[in-house]
């Protein structure tokens, strides 16, 4: 009898770890399928599209656009309102797509730096707030038009930075599930030989 107690006290403790780790995150392509370009419709076009979206601690921003025509900088809001890049926050990305991890609350702000790009509305402000997400809660939502989104990767920018320095990858939450069950398994496995 107190062997299947342990087995079934370590069995709850499990699974309630692993449910611990499980976040959930949403993939955010910028402008659906617009994409990141200078908008032809409106220069409130991103600020349409990121209207009603919440955006969360962990969510992904998904900025599609072509090299060589566009690139996304992260910058401070008074940059953004001026539409220049003197107060940037990391480097430009140059190399689409790219694939930002929103890693903090509060406002951001992003733009184009290519010539008049920002001016003519290639910019997107938006809010973040702390995950919503509870334990437990399913993988990941990917929200992205058909065949124009890349896959996206839990672990930052896709792209490395100018100076050839690549951001660090943030933990992915798949390996801390993957090791909460290994755990886990042990924990089991080691109360049925009690």
């Amino acid at each position: 009898m107190y062997k299947m107690m342990c087995v079934i006290v370590f069995g709850v403790l499990a699974v309630a770890n692993m449910m611990q780790d499980a976040t959930a995150q949403t993939v955010h392509v910028v402008g659906d399928t617009m994409s990141w370009i200078v908008p032809s419709n409106s220069a409130a076009a991103y600020t349409n599209w990121a209207a009603g979206k919440t955006f969360s601690v962990g969510d992904i921003l998904v900025f599609n656009f072509m090299t060589g025509r566009h690139d996304v900088l992260q910058v401070e809001k008074t940059s953004f309102d001026g539409c220049n890049s003197q107060n940037a926050i990391g480097s430009a990305i140059m190399t689409g797509p790219a694939n930002m991890t929103l890693n903090s609350t509060g406002e951001h702000y992003y733009i184009c730096t290519f010539g008049m790009h920002c001016i003519n509305g290639q910019k997107l402000a938006i809010t973040v707030s702390n995950s919503t997400a509870t334990p437990g809660a399913n993988p990941p939502v990917v929200r992205q038009p058909e065949a124009c989104a890349p896959t996206p990767s839990a672990a930052g920018p896709s792209n490395s930075v100018p100076g050839g320095r690549a951001p660090p990858p943030t933990p992915s939450s798949s390996t801390t599930v993957l090791a909460s069950f290994v755990i886990s398994l042990t924990a089991i496995a080691l109360a049925s030989l009690l």
